[in-house]
């Protein structure tokens, strides 16, 4: 017999910790709703000619290829296995666990672009799979709270993800720090070091600084053919301090020659300009040269959210892609969107002790008995108080008050309804806080009146 064990960057959730959870879903999910999304779900599976090409190289190595049903080896032959694990991989697999929640995303819109009223502003919590090496942070399946907007290019869009970030994270009393860059100011970059059309190795390398920080990302640069002279004309943008205006200056400086590094410096600017309309101070947020981000398909302003107080990853982030649906057949639909993730936020709040000390109470009421006489008689008691409204259940077996007792210990249930003959006699019950110890003779309409 094999002894049980789970796969490695894969956890179960048992119902203290599924609890606390919930409470991060049910502290997003309002205000994706009062800024106007709407509700969508994906299948776990894409087609993998849906899913490959949009992450880049490294990420296309990091899709769960799922291995097609029957003998999938029949047809592979030597010739086969000289091409390489790209082509081979098309010809066992063509179905892959999704890798993010905005590829089907855009996928859906495609194939429902008819129906869909746009601008159309989704949100989307559901699980996905990336083929990672765990540590600390990074799993190989978790949640992600994604919202996004297609059809429009209103740099509204931009200000609004700032506030939604805003209130999230002030809700769950994060500490954080909100970074904002956009993808044509990095091409903007490249151009201004001499790299023109590198932008893309060059943004991949960026976004490893905090992991292996500025030695290694140069040395990584001038392994993918950066020339010196680009890595010295490069060195300045480490350097750049200051207030976001300050940053916005040195940048429009820096950028001049450069066209498409204007252009994405007037759209931050805007965005800056609409967040202030929005009465939102920008005390959390902050013009971050070196933040790339490294998913193929952003075009414009890229987000990443830090908590200060913790040593852990990002947990936002996301994006302006001006394409995506492009891979699809319907090009020039502009979408922007922003991901939590649910399981760095929630490590993020077990660490700082900043889930609610009533966050894993499931049961606020448990009625218990003497005998089964008792029991009988409680049972529409329990009815009347989940009627109530009231998260009420009963101690299905005759049993010792005292086990009964450490069953709602057990289950951290707040109240207890103690029935014997005497309270089946006069309808008056014993309730106990299981906190205090407190003691109290009520009627069951005085019951529900309390907890209510």
């Amino acid at each position: 017999m094999s002894k049980p064990s789970l796969v490695r960057g894969t956890r179960d959730f048992g119902p203290e910790k599924m609890a606390k959870r919930n409470y991060i879903f049910n502290t997003i999910k309002p205000v994706f709703e009062r800024f106007g999304f709407q509700p969508l779900e994906t299948p776990t599976m894409e087609n993998l000619s849906v899913l490959m090409g949009k992450y880049g190289d490294e990420g296309d190595q990091l899709i769960f290829k799922v291995l097609n049903s029957g003998n999938f080896s029949e047809k592979i032959g030597q010739a086969d296995l000289d091409e390489g694990y790209k082509k081979l991989t098309t010809k066992v697999a063509e179905k892959g666990l999704r890798y993010d929640l905005t590829v089907p995303f855009a996928r859906y819109v495609v194939m429902n672009k008819g129906e869909l009223a746009m601008p159309f502003k989704r949100y989307q919590i559901q699980p996905v799979w990336r083929a990672d090496r765990p540590q600390k942070g990074r799993y190989r399946e978790f949640y992600q709270c994604d919202a996004d907007v297609v059809g429009t290019d209103s740099l509204i869009c931009e200000a609004e993800i700032v506030v939604m970030v805003q209130e999230v994270m002030r809700s769950f009393g994060i500490n954080f720090q909100l970074k904002i860059n956009n993808r044509k100011i990095l091409t903007g970059l490249s151009e201004a070091i001499g790299a023109a059309g590198k932008e893309a190795i060059l943004a991949v390398a960026i976004d490893k600084l905090d992991k292996i920080g500025k030695e290694k990302v140069l040395e990584e640069l001038v392994e993918k053919g950066f020339s010196e002279e680009a890595i010295a004309n490069l060195d300045p943008i480490f350097a750049i301090s200051g207030t976001n205006q300050e940053k916005f200056d040195t940048l429009e400086t820096l950028l001049a020659t450069s066209e498409i590094g204007q252009k994405g410096i007037e759209e931050l600017k805007q965005v800056w300009a609409y967040m202030a309309a929005f009465g939102v101070s920008d005390e959390h947020v902050e013009l971050d040269i070196t933040l790339a981000r490294g998913l193929s398909y952003y075009t414009g302003a890229i987000f990443e959210v830090k908590a200060l107080d913790v040593q852990i990853g990002s947990i936002t982030g996301g994006g302006r892609y001006d394409n995506l649906t492009g891979t699809f057949g319907l090009p020039g639909v502009s979408g922007v969107g922003i991901s939590f993730g649910v399981d760095r936020i929630y490590d993020v709040l077990e660490e700082l002790n900043l889930f609610p000390s009533n966050s894993t109470v499931t049961t606020k009421l448990l009625f218990c008995h003497f005998g089964e006489a008792e029991l009988n008689y409680a049972l529409p008691l329990l009815q009347i108080a989940r009627l109530a409204g009231i998260n009420a259940e009963i101690y299905p077996d005759t049993a010792k008050i005292k086990k009964q007792l450490d069953y709602a210990n057990r289950k951290n249930v707040a109240y207890t309804c103690m029935i014997g003959s005497e309270e089946m006699e006069s309808g008056i019950l014993t309730l106990k806080n299981m906190i205090t110890g407190e003691q109290e003779k009520l009627t069951i309409t005085d019951i529900i009146a309390k907890l209510n």
